[in-house]
């Protein structure tokens, strides 16, 4: 069973949590490149006003085929409680049918239970099946402390045992 994980990262944190992960999991992984430019304080702004929206986004690559993998991971930011514009954007651009699927959000604090319902929500008509989800908060954390918060988490949910 080969499986992928698809993020967003905007801050690095997200994407920190999705190599080490596919570390832990042996998995392929991608990341989605927003073509907007979401740095700086007023273009976060405008990106939290987006995803609050579910605005569209232009992303790299425009969408997955995700034919050869069973098992996909989708991680998205938190932002205004909702995905961000770029992982909303590749969820209506792939195709899931017959997938399982397991959804994570980071977050600064909180509003990661909203992600990853919302995420679910999108998914599902799409043909995927979420199997398990789960929350990693960022806020405040240093690299190592990140690394070792997956790897708990890979530990405690037996996340291994999926990709079999």
């Amino acid at each position: 069973m080969k499986t992928m994980i698809l993020f967003y990262s905007r801050t690095r944190k997200t994407s920190l949590v999705a190599k080490t992960l596919a570390q832990e999991v042996n998995a392929d992984y991608l990341e989605i490149t927003d073509l907007n430019n979401r740095a700086g304080a007023m273009n976060y702004i405008k990106a939290s006003v987006d995803a609050f929206r579910e605005n569209k986004t232009l992303i790299k690559p425009e969408s997955v085929d995700l034919t050869d993998y069973d098992l996909i991971y989708l991680g998205s930011p938190t932002w205004a409680g909702k995905p961000a514009p770029a992982m909303i954007t590749l969820i209506d651009q792939c195709n899931f049918q017959g997938k399982d699927v397991i959804l994570f959000a980071t977050m600064g604090g909180s509003g990661g239970q909203k992600v990853i319902e919302r995420m679910q929500e999108k998914i599902e008509p799409r043909g995927g099946r979420m199997i398990k989800s789960f929350q990693i908060k960022t806020g405040n954390k240093k690299t190592e402390e990140l690394i070792e918060d997956v790897k708990t988490i890979v530990k405690e949910e037996d996340l291994p045992i999926y990709g079999i």
